[in-house]
């Protein structure tokens, strides 16, 4: 059973029929003049919400955030045609023939309720005071509050750090020609003669007289000789430096704008926001 307390989230909120089909949306709640029970709501349903039905709410139940009723869309969709007068009421006619089309018994329905079977005090009254929707309510959807929240997206810019390229030490080896200067030395003989003194005298008389001989000196020169090792020279290796600088970048970000038409401050006109 639709409680009063739930009228106000009911303004607004998705029809939907017993096969979970959406009818519509919520219009107007009415409630019985006697108990203050919700007892019609009305669905606009159409392009555009342009057409209006009566439903009845008594086997009605609140399923999250829709409305749900035992009826069909199309049995929704083609209820009578009924207007409430100035003061939001159904006279009993127009009662009648809601309850007919839904296949509910008119005079049950009174009965149960506890009123007299003549129906003469019993009407329905729409729900627009301050206590079900307040000073103002929601045209486009559930009711909620008297403000309206604007939002809007805000660029908040950061950095990440991504692969720009790479660096990498490689070693390979290369053959080059070197001069080195190496002093030698080489040996030659050195023809020389010398007078016979009495120094000598004893060593140039041994031996015989005359005689054939050969005498042989040995001679001896230097030759360059390489000799090649492996030293270290140098270490070589690779380092990271950071440069800082500023990029200017760009995105679209949406704004919520909140336009109040009509009399607003006591001027005529519009106010943007």
């Amino acid at each position: 059973m639709i409680t009063q307390n739930q009228v106000r989230d009911l303004i607004g909120s998705e029809v939907v029929d017993s096969t979970e089909q959406k009818v519509g949306k919520v219009g107007q709640i009415f409630l019985d003049d006697q108990t203050g029970t919700p007892e019609w709501a009305t669905v606009n349903t159409g392009l555009f919400g342009s057409s209006e039905s009566f439903v009845p709410l008594a086997e009605a139940d609140v399923r999250g955030d829709k409305l749900r009723v035992p009826y069909t869309k199309d049995q929704v969709k083609d209820a009578p045609n009924v207007n409430a007068d100035d003061g939001g009421h159904l006279d009993q006619s127009e009662e009648r023939n809601l309850y007919q089309h839904y296949g509910l018994d008119y005079s049950e329905q009174r009965s149960d309720s506890g009123l007299p079977d003549s129906g003469t005090d019993r009407t329905s009254d729409r729900e627009v005071t301050d206590t079900a929707r307040g000073a103002g309510h929601d045209t486009s959807g559930a009711n909620t509050d008297e403000a309206m929240t604007r939002s809007e997206e805000q660029l908040h810019a950061g950095t990440e750090t991504v692969t720009a390229g790479k660096a990498r030490l490689r070693k390979w080896v290369e053959t080059e020609e070197q001069n080195v200067s190496v002093p030698v030395k080489k040996e030659k003989a050195r023809l020389e003669t010398e007078p016979i003194t009495d120094a000598n005298r004893d060593s140039a008389l041994d031996g015989p007289a005359i005689t054939e001989e050969e005498h042989e000196v040995t001679l001896t020169e230097e030759r360059p000789v390489v000799a090649k090792e492996t030293v270290p020279v140098e270490r070589v290796k690779l380092t990271k430096d950071s440069k800082q600088h500023d990029e200017q970048v760009s995105e679209e970000v949406r704004k919520e704008r909140i336009e109040a038409e009509g009399d607003v401050d006591g001027t005529p006109g519009r106010t943007q926001r």
